[in-house]
């Protein structure tokens, strides 16, 4: 509506809402996922701190989540460009290895070429502090960058995902199998969430809309 140039209250949304039987999906609380007991020192250290990311593949930002289903969590890792909020690979599978980790990022590599030199942040579990992760991203020219210790707003752009991913694909919904869940979650990212969800940062655009308007050979 905002897009379009329209207005609307509070009460006139809550209005219609009512009248087509709609409810707002609030967040669970969730437990975390990270071990970062070994990952201490200054070879951990925050690039991102105090720096404004503005331009597509400038930075991008990964963390790991887990999805119930009658079979046991499943656990989906993200990648997601920090500027134009395009999720440019997820992978999921049944344990949370540093092999999930390593997947996701080849997948996002071989969609989308990025550039040497792109900032990778996540959080200091050992997935992403693990030697494998280490020089694959080495091998690739990205400097890793990580979230301080308890700190989880220091990597925003994921928690906000996954936060969005739980309220709208995870928690109103019932996997009996993790190949369900894979399924529509691929679907919700793919389909959805990169071509169809308007961000307000964005102007009201979809994230890949924002990015071919930004660099139209990109996508």
């Amino acid at each position: 509506m905002r897009k379009r140039g329209l207005k609307a209250s509070f009460s006139k949304v809550k209005r219609i809402m009512n009248q087509r039987g709609l409810h707002s999906v609030h967040k669970r609380k969730v437990r975390a996922l990270t071990d970062s007991r070994k990952a201490w020192g200054y070879e951990y250290a925050n690039l991102l701190k105090g720096v404004t990311v503005t331009a597509p593949f400038q930075a991008i930002s990964s963390d790991i989540s887990y999805i119930p289903t009658d079979e046991g969590f499943d656990y989906l890792c993200q990648i997601k460009d920090i500027a134009s909020g395009v999720v440019l690979a997820s992978h999921q599978q049944e344990r949370m290895t540093k092999d999930l980790v390593i997947t996701t990022i080849r997948a996002a590599q071989k969609r989308w070429h990025l550039p040497s030199g792109v900032i990778f942040h996540s959080d200091r579990g050992s997935q992403y502090t693990a030697k494998d992760v280490m020089m694959l991203l080495d091998g690739l020219g990205w400097k890793q960058s990580f979230s301080r210790v308890g700190q989880p707003g220091d990597n925003a752009w994921s928690e906000s995902f996954f936060s969005i991913l739980k309220k709208e694909a995870v928690f109103p919904f019932h996997f009996k199998t993790r190949e369900a869940a894979r399924q529509f979650i691929f679907e919700y990212i793919e389909v959805f969430y990169n071509r169809q969800r308007v961000q307000k940062n964005l102007g009201f655009l979809a994230p890949l809309d924002w990015l071919r308007l930004s660099v139209p050979q990109a996508a």
